[in-house]
């Protein structure tokens, strides 16, 4: 009885968990602003050109470092597939490298840096859209 009492807790416990974790982990939590996949992809894009309008306007070697940590922060609401995540972590490292080599002051290497990024965000970005498409 003492079994039987343990493994219907169980399968109770393990029940309502899988009915309500997917509603539950479907929310986004309150004042924080959520973006599909293509809107963060473009919020992106537009940080990397306006870190690079910033090394083309003679900005700081720390205001340019700056701008492209809010890059990768901004990176970190991608979240859509095991694909669109390994790509994300080549572009970052990408990102990483141009933030150290602004901080080192070597805007020209970091400008080149940003705009391989840039074009890896966007092939990310036309690849969701050609699968939207498609479903």
């Amino acid at each position: 009885m003492t079994f039987f009492k343990k493994f219907s807790l169980a399968i109770l416990i393990a029940a309502s968990t899988g009915i309500s974790s997917t509603v539950v982990m479907a929310e986004v939590d309150e004042g924080r602003i959520a973006y599909g996949p293509v809107e963060a992809l473009e919020l992106i894009i537009y940080k990397i050109k306006l870190a690079a309008a910033a090394i083309d306007k003679g900005s700081t070697c720390e205001e340019v470092a700056t701008l492209i940590l809010e890059v990768l922060h901004a990176s970190k609401e991608i979240n859509a597939s095991d694909w669109v995540d390994k790509d994300r972590m080549k572009a970052n490292t990408v990102l990483k490298a141009a933030k150290k080599h602004a901080r080192q002051c070597r805007l020209v290497v970091a400008k080149n840096e940003l705009v391989q990024a840039e074009k890896m965000f966007e092939a990310m970005k036309i690849r969701d859209l050609k699968l939207q498409v498609i479903q």
